[in-house]
């Protein structure tokens, strides 16, 4: 990262966390030259870049101001306590009937599933597939179905390696996205019908795959900026026959919550203590804002109890399908488990992957994303700033593209949900992230695609209609 980027970061970060407020004059290219020990010129390109991230404002004849599309006046969710017992899990029907009606492209999607396709590198992943396609040997077409294409799992092992962990490659199983990671993981350790610990609010797939497979849930609460209580976490492991635990470590998904590296290292400790295995699912692990990449549970397992599951879905590649596990001490047992069920994800798209990473750009092409979710994010919250009723509640993530929102308890957003998409406004309700069904005055909001006159106009609809109940 050049030097201005990282100044660039620096400025963003107080931003961020409230240190420079909104309308509030940020040092003179003078005085960050002088203060920080940089050129004037590197000041100019760094405050260049916050006015493209719609952090900052110039003034003329005045320098540089905290634009006001960072406020953050709302305060974030309270916690909500779920029951103690296992709950069964039944919301497969009440999830793909929000999910089949949000493909109609004319909605605003504020309840995609995925960032706008227009801020990835589709073209130049389309010069590496011809490349990998011309360079794949026929004897690597078979012979990489089972372990992966290796020059992809190197750059995945390189990746780990930056992050200051070193994975042994037999580690590593390639798979058809991170949710069949996910899913063979769980298999892995269960059986129908065990108890497996989980967020609440969790991600709605975690529950779909937990419902198929006839295990119970366990709701552990998130705080939606500290992450998973684990107090009520230590409370459940010593009490109920917890046989794994799915957890989102980082950027969780609906919250946008991450654990910090202190109660990372506490989470671990649980699980050793109760020998309880981990599905950590981090596909979001490259959409952190600032300079500080996250460290996983991951890197504190010294016993090979935790699955790291990743993906290039969220952050470089949607539709190839590639992701992988980390699969610790149930690496063998997962690699065979695939090759009994999909055998193998595609080569083309591996080999694709593989030679973008080796060609470079991808640090800069997660920067440049990383800049863009940011400004959208500070574009939605200073929306539902302007739009949303007294009472709404909603998160502030350092990362990724979701906002959760804690409506007034008169307002249900399943209903909600409808009203709006007959407005042409998506939204995804609480309840599909729920056992029990529960949050129903809450809903997830994407700020994943730029952000327009019709967004602002979307918002103001949503403002409308939740004055309504």
């Amino acid at each position: 990262m050049k030097r201005y980027e990282q100044f660039a970061d620096t400025i963003a970060t107080l931003i961020r966390q409230g240190v420079l407020a909104p309308g509030e004059r940020i040092p003179s290219v003078r005085q960050a030259s002088r203060h920080h020990g940089i050129s004037p010129s590197t000041v100019f390109q760094a405050y260049y870049l916050l006015e493209n991230r719609g952090l900052i404002t110039a003034r003329a004849r005045s320098g540089y101001f905290v634009r006001e599309q960072a406020r953050r006046l709302m305060e974030e969710p309270r916690v909500c306590v779920q029951r103690a017992d296992p709950a069964e899990v039944e919301v497969s029907e009440l999830v793909f009937s929000v999910l089949d009606s949000l493909q109609d492209t004319r909605t605003v999607p504020f309840g995609s599933a995925f960032p706008s396709p227009e801020l990835f590198p589709l073209s130049r992943l389309a010069s590496s597939m011809a490349r990998g396609l011309r360079e794949l040997s026929p004897h690597a077409v078979i012979a990489d179905m089972t372990a992966g294409h290796p020059d992809l799992c190197r750059q995945i092992a390189l990746r780990y390696m930056l992050g200051g962990m070193q994975l042994p490659l037999e580690e590593l199983v390639i798979t058809n996205g991170a949710m069949e990671a996910l899913n063979l993981g769980l298999q892995c350790v269960t059986q129908p019908g065990d108890l497996v610990a989980i967020e609440a609010p969790a991600f709605y797939a975690s529950l779909q795959v937990l419902e198929r497979l006839e295990l119970k849930a366990v709701e552990i609460p998130v705080h939606p900026r500290e992450g998973i209580d684990l107090d009520i976490l230590e409370a459940r492991l010593a009490t109920l026959p917890i046989k794994a635990c799915w957890f989102m470590s980082h950027l969780q998904n609906p919250q946008g919550a991450s654990l910090s590296d202190a109660r990372k290292r506490r989470l671990y400790a649980l699980l050793k203590r109760h020998r309880v295995p981990m599905l950590e699912d981090d596909a979001y692990a490259e959409l952190y804002f600032g300079t500080t990449p996250p460290t996983p549970v991951k890197a504190f397992d010294d016993e090979g109890l935790v699955m790291h599951c990743g993906s290039f879905s969220k952050c470089l590649a949607p539709g190839y399908r590639v992701g992988w596990v980390a699969g610790g001490r149930f690496a063998a047992a997962i690699s065979r488990l695939k090759l009994m069920t999909t055998i193998s994800p595609s080569i083309p798209a591996q080999a694709a992957i593989a030679d973008y990473l080796q060609r470079g750009g991808y640090d800069r092409h997660l920067r440049t994303l990383r800049h863009a979710l940011e400004a959208q994010q500070a574009a939605m919250l200073a929306s539902a700033d302007r739009h949303f009723p007294t009472g709404t509640r909603i998160t502030r993530p350092d990362g990724g593209y979701f906002l959760w929102a804690e409506f007034p308890e008169r307002v249900d957003s399943l209903r909600l949900f409808r009203m709006a998409l007959d407005q042409g406004v998506s939204l995804a309700p609480g309840p599909i992230f729920s056992a029990t069904q529960g949050f129903r005055h809450c809903a997830r909001l994407s700020y994943g695609h730029p952000w327009t006159a019709r967004s602002e106009r979307a918002m103001e609809t949503l403002g409308r209609l939740l004055a309504s109940f």
